[in-house]
């Protein structure tokens, strides 16, 4: 449930009002069953957004992780989960990053830290594929990666995992927040307001795309 009362997919869902789809006609429908609802409503929100923004202080974002990367990090969930499980959240993480591949992508930017980026989830070898597939998504038209390096200090926020969701009209937006309980969704417009700011003043802080891809090769290179 959302700031206010409003579910996910009331607003989260972003529904184009030419597409009503059914019930079972989504790809993430598949997973009704083994996942959580809030990874549901996650993969709605971002395949009805019009453009996407996420900050990341710890882990490379989840749509741009390897198959290697995130089976490693849903192995530290707490509590611990089963074999199976760890698999359908990679297969789901795995499919939401579709939307970047589609034939109309969707406009994604991703800020950074340093930190993440230096982070060896799994060993160098993991590592380095990792950021090489960073550097490769960068590359793309339609999205941007910004690294916010060690010598900018400090940042805003509490170092918590942000993605904000745009929808037609700034009042359609979704925030969406990790947490250890799971996803948290945001759509109070004084809560937006708020974490629009957030993202402005975290992309200040960012280096820019080509001296952030620049770090990133020097941080592959030191592996």
């Amino acid at each position: 449930m959302g700031v206010g009362g409003r579910t996910p997919r009331c607003r989260a869902g972003l529904r184009s009002p030419r597409r009503t789809p059914r019930r079972g006609l989504d790809w993430w429908d598949g997973y009704r069953e083994t996942l959580p609802s809030g990874l549901l409503d996650l993969a709605e929100l971002e395949h009805h957004a019009v453009a996407i923004r996420t900050a990341q202080i710890s882990h490379i974002p989840g749509m741009f992780q390897t198959v290697d990367y995130a089976r490693l990090i849903f192995r530290q969930s707490i509590p611990q989960l089963s074999p199976p499980e760890i698999e359908y959240r990679v297969s789901h993480r795995i499919k939401r990053q579709g939307i970047l591949f589609s034939d109309a992508p969707t406009p994604y930017t991703a800020i950074v830290h340093e930190a993440a980026l230096r982070m060896r989830f799994g060993g160098r070898d993991v590592t380095r594929e990792q950021l090489r597939h960073v550097v490769e998504m960068s590359e793309r038209d339609h999205v941007t990666v910004l690294v916010t390096p060690y010598d900018a200090g400090v940042f805003p926020g509490a170092g918590q995992t942000v993605l904000y969701a745009e929808g037609p009209v700034p009042q359609l937006d979704t925030v969406q927040l990790d947490s250890e309980h799971g996803s948290v969704f945001l759509h109070a417009d004084l809560l937006l307001e708020k974490y629009r700011t957030f993202m402005t003043r975290f992309e200040a802080v960012a280096l820019k795309e080509s001296a952030s891809r620049d770090l990133i090769h020097e941080i592959i290179d030191d592996l």
